[in-house]
């Protein structure tokens, strides 16, 4: 079968590729962590002892961080982890991560996947006849209910529409199975993008 190149023959860009990859980490971080000071935490309003003549180190509160109970010193409090990406970035570096598995012969091509109704034992037949035995994203071009189901109970194996891919959901599975329609989809989808050059050449042309 034939492939666009744009899609599936583009080089590796690794600084890219690991800036895409912390992108999408960064981004699931909830960062709701949080601790509390000395001044968050309950008690602590009385003088433990007084200043002097006790022979004991002063003391201003028994909620001080060197206490038990005490608050936390520079502790995690709330924050955004979020991180932007350019759109183009991202879909570059979804091209390199999709060349390099055709590249590592990495990619498997089906006509379709005979998924009729949920069953594991033949999604467990499909991974055999293809000699898939690490773990594995299965592409296809539309959300097939009967294929999530069949993948759910097998481990290393994950399902998702061709639209929904990024590089990270690549990067994580060692094998690729495609439908050829989720690559013509693909394409379609970011194939056809023209490199910022070339149209700013175009318009220059237009405007002479």
């Amino acid at each position: 079968m034939e492939v666009n190149d744009r899609l599936f023959g583009v080089p590796m860009n690794g600084p890219l590729v690991h800036q895409a990859l912390v992108m999408y980490e960064l981004n699931k971080r909830q960062g709701t962590h949080s601790t509390k000071t000395k001044a968050d935490v309950s008690g602590g309003g009385r003088k433990p002892w007084p200043q002097k003549h006790t022979g004991r180190a002063r003391q201003g509160s028994n909620r001080s961080p060197q206490w038990r109970h005490g608050g936390v010193v520079f502790g995690p409090h709330p924050r955004s982890y979020r991180k932007d990406m350019p759109k183009r970035m991202r879909h570059s570096a979804l091209r390199c991560v999709l060349s390099d598995k055709l590249r590592q012969d990495r990619l498997f091509l089906v006509d379709a996947l005979p998924v009729e109704a949920p069953s594991t034992k033949t999604m467990i037949a499909v991974l055999a006849n293809l000699g898939v035995d690490t773990s594995t994203l299965i592409v296809t071009a539309e959300s097939d209910h009967n294929l999530v189901l069949s993948a759910h109970n097998l481990k290393k194996v994950w399902t998702l529409p061709v639209s929904l891919i990024n590089a990270e959901q690549l990067l994580k599975r060692d094998s690729l199975i495609m439908t050829v329609d989720a690559v013509r989809k693909a394409e379609e989808l970011w194939a056809q993008e023209t490199p910022r050059r070339a149209r700013l050449g175009q318009i220059s042309e237009v405007s002479e």
